[in-house]
Parts: C-alpha cells; structure tokens; sequence
C-alpha cells in the first residue's frame, strides 16, 4: 500500500462529512488535504484510543519527532511521506502542524474550560490552525481568506462539540464552558450522567446560536476572489450547519446518542453547495 493509499483509506475509513468535501478537488489537492485529514486523524487516536494517558503522551512525542524528520527530509510513516511532498508546494507550516499536536496534548492536560475565551484556545489547536493549513492548500489568493479559515475552524469545531456531548463525558471530558453551564444551572454530574432538561436545552440553544453566528461571521469573511478555491471548505460547512440544524431539531438529545446525517444527504449537499460555487 502506497502513502496516498493509507491516507485514502485512513479518512474514508472515518465516515468524516470532511471526506465527501474532497471529493471535488483536483488530484494533487486532493493527496495533500487527505494526507492532513490523515495526519489529524492520527494524532487524534493516539489520544481517544489510549486508555493509559502515558501511552497517549509517549505516541504523541513520537509523532512530535516523526514532524521534525518529515521536515528535515526524512518522513518514516505514510501519513509523513504523503504529506512531505505537499509542504514546500502550499507553502504549510510545520510550527502549525505542531500546533495540532500540542491541541490533542490538551486533552490530557484538561478535560473542563472555565469560560468561552479559554475554550477558544483549545479550538484554535484542533480546529483553526487545521482551518488555515486547508485553505492554503486549495488556494489563498487575499490574505483575509486566512481569517475565514480559521473562523470556520471554529464553527466546525463548536459543532463538534455541541454533537459529541454525550460521548466525550463518557470520555470524562466536559468542553462546555464552567460558566456557562452555571449560568444556565446545568451541573456537570447532570452532563456526566445523561440528564435531559429544560436548561440543559436553553444552554444547548445558546451554543447552537453561537455557532450559526460563527458561521455567518466566517462566510463575510471569504474574499470574493477566493470563493472557488474555498469551495471545499464552503461544501464542509453546508454539511455541518445541515448537522447543527438536524441537532437542534432533534431537541439536542445528544446526551446519549451520537446524531449525524446520511451518507446520501453529505453527498447531496457536496454536489449542490459545489454547483452553486
């Protein structure tokens, strides 16, 4: 198996709504943003599955080593090799790359973030900075586009977030901001333990409207003369903001469940945001 292969098959493998938003790229494009998903996807397991924290912070400073050798030349593992050759070509930066690494770290450093301001940090690690490397590689013409991808990173991220509620306090991780869970008179025993109730919804709603406002801000961001280029991150969000949109209308039950949309409906949504330009 080839690295491009292992890279294809890593984030087909994932089910990501990501995925269905390569698909419309041209070839080279598409082998580099797939060797990031890759990458990402990588770094990310490392952490979710360790059971010994230990283990996940010794297979992440290998991947910190593994960085540094890709950068001198010297990629060991497929996921470097693919991604090498893109480096130099989309003009990506190894400290952004790093960045992502320090953001999975997090998760073993912290499992609570006091307020939005905080919360934002951890984001911009796993999300913004993953924003900024993509819109490089499908192509940055105004240097304003770097804003809109980080942004989106963002609202990805908070949709993320909203979605896998459940399933990260079983991981023993609560993302929602302390401050807002007392602001609303949510507890975290109630997230801990899948307690359903009318806060719990008001404070689902509140971050609901917070993302579709980062959405909205991030697409006023996007220069007119990079909206083809960015089409892929456009066809991402239409995917994710149709998630956010079934979440809410499902009454946020995510305490128990994980809720996502249909293979068809992310390839449906792919093809009309990519028609529409």
């Amino acid at each position: 198996m080839s690295p491009d292969e292992y890279c294809q098959q890593k984030a087909a493998q994932s089910g990501s709504s990501f995925y269905y938003s390569f698909l419309f790229l041209p070839h080279q494009r598409r082998r580099a943003i797939t060797a990031l998903y890759a990458f990402c996807r990588e770094v990310d397991d490392a952490v979710d599955d360790s059971s010994d924290d230990a283990v996940a912070r010794a297979k992440l400073g290998w991947w910190r080593k593994e960085l540094q050798a890709m950068l001198a030349g010297q990629p060991t593992h497929p996921v470097t090799q693919a991604l090498q050759p893109h480096m130099a070509h989309y003009a990506l930066e190894g400290a952004h790359l790093q960045a992502i690494v320090d953001g999975m770290e997090m998760d073993l450093n912290q499992t609570r973030y006091l307020d939005f301001t905080a919360l934002q940090h951890y984001c911009w690690h796993v999300a913004g900075v993953v924003g900024v490397l993509s819109a490089s590689i499908f192509g940055i013409k105004n240097p304003q586009t770097r804003a809109f991808a980080e942004k989106l990173g963002l609202a990805f991220q908070m949709t993320n977030i909203i979605r896998d509620v459940g399933e990260d306090a079983r991981k023993g991780r609560i993302y929602l901001p302390v401050n807002e869970l007392q602001q609303f008179g949510v507890t975290a025993a109630d997230i801990l333990n899948g307690r359903y109730s009318d806060k719990f919804t008001a404070l689902m709603q509140f971050q609901y409207e917070r993302a579709q406002k980062l959405y909205d801000e991030a697409l006023a961001l996007l220069p007119v003369e990079d909206r083809k280029a960015q089409r892929t991150g456009l066809i991402m969000a239409a995917i994710y903001r149709a998630l956010l949109a079934e979440i809410q209308r499902d009454g946020f039950q995510v305490l128990h469940q994980r809720i996502s949309l249909t293979p068809i409906r992310k390839l449906w949504l792919a093809w009309k945001t990519y028609v529409r330009g």
